[in-house]
């Protein structure tokens, strides 16, 4: 069997379980690390193992970008196949140390490098797609979306949320 034959029956019945939950966005999420666990019995299976790299890069207006590479290679030949994925690091990003937003970036870039080597549709995920209907802001919203600005959050997720008046956002974005 080849590397393109295991991955292909890996790709159809592979499932990794939403463990993780945002209680800010009130959804489940999987990350790199659940993927990785789900792995694991298909690498004795099949005789493959998975490997994720690493490359730092600098993008366009000299934001650092991280490309994540995912592989999967066969033990038995040695033969490979991979797949990446870029994620910009926002060193402005409020609430974060520089180490944490390097991090979070690795998290994502991970996860999502994974995701197209696996064939992972991630569409169907809160974290990628919110689908709760928009509301206005109330004042303890507010304080709440502070807290998870604070912490490392992204006001765009915020907005995608609620309906967050320039009063409200400029409050989110001088913290």
């Amino acid at each position: 069997m080849t590397i393109q034959d295991k991955l292909s029956l890996i790709q159809q019945k592979f499932k990794a379980k939403k463990s993780r939950y945002n209680s800010f966005g009130k959804y489940y999420f999987r990350s790199a690390e659940d993927i990785l666990e789900a792995l694991k019995p298909y690498c004795e299976k099949y005789k493959v193992y998975f490997t994720i790299n690493e490359e730092l890069q600098m993008g366009f207006s000299q934001v650092p970008i991280i490309k994540s590479i995912a592989s999967i290679v066969d033990n038995e030949t040695e033969t490979g196949i991979e797949a990446s994925a870029v994620v910009g690091i926002d060193l402005n990003q409020k609430g974060m140390q520089t180490p944490q937003q390097f991090g979070s970036a690795s998290s994502y870039a991970k996860k999502y490098a994974l995701g197209n080597l696996l064939l992972i549709d991630d569409t169907a995920d809160s974290d990628v797609v919110n689908t709760h209907g928009q509301q206005t802001m109330t004042s303890n919203q507010l304080k709440q979306a502070q807290e998870y600005v604070k912490s490392g959050g992204k006001v765009d997720a915020i907005k995608r949320k609620y309906n967050v008046t320039p009063e409200q956002e400029k409050k989110l974005t001088t913290l």
